[in-house]
């Protein structure tokens, strides 16, 4: 009997409609801050930022998602005490960066990376298509209401707690994990349905490495397919991430593998989440996950479930 593996659907955007489960898209990230896990500082200047926009674009990337501010763990970011970097300066690093990509390329497809509503609100006037709210909606009130008043694609991932909370978190047995990460996607998605978003501009992300323990990413992972029965396709955030370096310490002399070395790692992760029902990945380097994304669809389409 042929397996379903992923959802069929659209996803309806400010201008357009993507549809999802046919072929993997992939969503390349364009950090603009000096202190990402993963790159920071080197596409904090605009045109270093824009250069690396348009490579991964040529290389395949179906969506940009520009960021200009971590939430890595430890940047207290979304904190009660206020965010590392003010609604004005995430704007006046983004912004430009936007602008001149839109210039440029003015048929891309732009996500924007940001909890706060009131970068969302400039950034979908600049010309963004998607809000892409690691908070899913709990940190900034305004922000459901501003991305229903735009149209604007939604992408709403799980977080467990803020950054600063992230390393306390108890751990928990797989079901709880698997509940605990279902129950803050349907709040999401409730916050959504109130603000008047079409379910159809919502795709959802479980939030790999944002409150998760080493281990419960690996089960989130493994277990990550049963989340399509909220309804709503799935992107999976798995590039570079730290569970993944821990994993490779042994062939480190026991330390996490550099950021960049986890490239190799990266590709196998993105696979088991495309096997395990998401529709868009999002990645630093763009090629690779492309040609992943192609073969592993290939296998989709005509694989069974054993």
């Amino acid at each position: 009997m042929t397996a379903i593996y992923r959802m069929t659907t659209s996803w309806r955007l400010r201008r357009r409609t993507l549809e999802l489960g046919h072929r993997t898209l992939v969503m390349g990230i364009v950090n603009i801050t000096p202190d990402s896990f993963s790159d920071g500082g080197r596409f904090v200047e605009p045109e270093a930022a824009v250069a690396h926009a348009l490579q991964l674009l040529d290389e395949g990337a179906d969506i940009l998602d520009l960021g200009a501010e971590s939430t890595r763990p430890g940047s207290y970011a979304g904190s009660q005490t206020g965010a590392v970097v003010s609604a004005d300066e995430e704007q006046a690093r983004l912004l430009p960066v936007l602008e001149e990509i839109l210039a440029a390329r003015p048929d891309a497809i732009v996500s924007v990376d940001t909890y706060k509503a009131a970068t969302a609100r400039a950034a979908l006037k600049a010309g963004a298509e998607i809000i892409n709210d690691v908070s899913g909606f709990l940190w900034d009130e305004e922000m459901a209401s501003v991305c229903a008043e735009a149209g604007s694609g939604v992408v709403l991932m799980h977080t467990r707690g803020r950054p600063e909370e992230w390393s306390a978190q108890p751990p928990l047995e797989p079901d709880e994990l698997l509940a605990t990460v279902r129950s803050g996607l349907e709040a999401s998605l409730a916050l959504a349905a109130a603000a008047g978003i079409p379910m159809e501009a919502v795709v959802l992300d479980p939030g790999y490495g944002f409150g998760k323990r080493f281990e419960e990413n690996y089960t989130l992972l493994a277990r990550q397919a049963e989340l399509l029965s909220l309804g709503r396709p799935l992107l999976a955030g798995l590039s570079r991430k730290s569970f993944l370096g821990r994993t490779l310490a042994p062939l480190y002399g026991g330390n996490d593998a550099p950021v960049e070395d986890r490239e190799t790692a990266s590709v196998a992760a993105l696979t088991a989440a495309i096997l395990q029902g998401a529709s868009v990945v999002r990645v630093h380097a763009a090629r690779a996950a492309v040609e992943a994304a192609r073969i592993t669809d290939a296998v989709l389409a005509g694989g069974y479930k054993l």
